[in-house]
């Protein structure tokens, strides 16, 4: 419906609402862009009021940036659906009675990373604050000052530490530590400490003159030994692809591996190179898994139902070794000559060499070769007014499209938009 000119009466509020029903967002929120609009005496602008307002709603896009797990954009792309029906979240379908919402899930990712037990909380940050305050609660933690890092958002270990009522003891120096030095302090009195863990430098790196314990040498030291893996990597050998593992993955520590180093529990998160859900994992010794379980924290931090069905298919997956069906594992494992010709195929712009990144915090510094289309200039705007939006990137005046993050499928729409450049 036209929205009457400035020089006619204001419509009524009522009327300026229905019509802009067609941005299909709910009556009551179009009556207070239409009482907002007509209040500032522009009733004109309602139609941009509303398709703003829309454009702050979830929605999908498409990713061009080449940044596989891009925390903007959520991180892993997965589906996942259900029927509408209640499942056995917390009923034995043996007992007929009251069972363990953390069953179905930590024990196959228990059997995916050779672990005695696991469970899942709602994301990587709780399952750190939940094995400290379950484990460590008035007691010291050793962790390497090398290793008290700040993850997106600003949260840092020390801060997640303090919130858990354990206490940070400091090893080592910042290049520097030694497993002498996790040894001094275990063995000082005053420290009463519970843990000694490990955290992986996951968003940035130390080069130059370093030196730091293997994970074997601290599972060798009395207290258990916790490493915060990061990322999520299940196993180093990528069994679930046929290809074996990508070669940027050679430096970054694995669950099975970890564990079969020494390591009495691992953390990891689900939404990385997992390539499922916002969820953080916490495996390994069955105790100490039945620990944190049991803690009263669990239960603030436990993940619903949804979360726990998504990552159940996905473990399922990986232990079926259907690695091509994770949308993260097909993105990384494509060629650089199947996204050439891609690229080319598009019609449009600069056939050009890319390079990729794993992003989410994930191998700092490691670039995937990659393939997209360039277009002098930044069009990364009109890319997002696009339906669906479309994210790129801008380097040295030069918008790019990387295709390794693009869906086969959204190429067609990828190129549509790409020609009105």
């Amino acid at each position: 419906m036209r929205v009457p000119s400035k020089a006619e009466r204001p419509p009524s509020v009522d009327r300026l609402a229905r019509s802009l029903a067609e941005t299909g967002l709910p009556h009551p929120i179009l009556v207070e862009i239409a009482q907002a609009a007509i209040a500032d005496g522009d009733y004109e602008s309602a139609p941009a009021r509303a398709e703003h307002l829309k454009r702050t709603l979830l929605q999908p896009v498409i990713n061009a940036t080449g940044v596989l797990l891009h925390t903007n954009l959520g991180r892993a792309p997965m589906a996942h659906t259900q029927d509408e029906s209640y499942a056995n979240l917390e009923f034995d379908l043996t007992t007929g009675g009251r069972g363990s919402r953390q069953r179905h899930v930590g024990e196959l990712f228990a059997k995916a990373c050779g672990a005695e037990a696991a469970m899942v909380v709602n994301n990587g940050a709780a399952a750190v604050l939940l094995v400290l305050g379950a484990l460590a609660a008035g007691r010291g933690v050793a962790v390497s000052r090398s290793e008290l890092v700040e993850i997106g958002g600003g949260f840092r270990i020390p801060d997640v530490m303090e919130q858990s009522g354990a206490r940070l003891i400091e090893v080592g120096t910042t290049n520097r530590t030694r497993v002498a030095d996790f040894a001094n302090a275990i063995e000082s009195p005053d420290n009463d400490i519970a843990l000694v863990m490990q955290v992986h430098q996951s968003n940035f790196s130390i080069e130059g003159f370093t030196e730091a314990p293997t994970m074997t040498q601290l599972a060798g030291l009395t207290p258990p030994l916790v490493a915060d893996i990061g990322s999520g990597l299940l196993d180093a050998a990528c069994p679930w692809l046929s290809s074996g593992p990508p070669r940027w993955l050679k430096d970054e520590p694995a669950a099975r591996q970890t564990l079969e180093q020494g390591a009495d529990l691992i953390i990891f998160s689900g939404d990385k190179l997992l390539g499922g859900p916002q969820a953080g994992i916490i495996a390994g010794d069955a105790d100490l898994v039945a620990t944190c379980n049991s803690h009263p924290l669990g239960r603030a931090v436990r993940p619903g139902g949804l979360v726990l069905a998504a990552l159940q298919s996905l473990a399922l997956t990986y232990l079926q070794r259907r690695g091509t069906d994770i949308a993260f594992w097909r993105m990384a494992s494509l060629t650089v000559e199947e996204l050439e010709v891609r690229a080319r195929a598009l019609g449009t712009g600069t056939p050009t060499e890319l390079a990729s990144t794993p992003g989410g915090g994930t191998l700092p510094g490691v670039e995937i070769p990659s393939f997209g289309v360039a277009f002098p200039g930044d069009h990364t705007e009109t890319l997002r007014r696009h339906q669906p939006p479309i994210i790129a990137r801008v380097v040295e005046n030069q918008t790019l499209v990387d295709l390794r993050t693009v869906a086969p499928g959204e190429d067609t729409i990828v190129a549509d938009a790409c020609r009105a450049l």
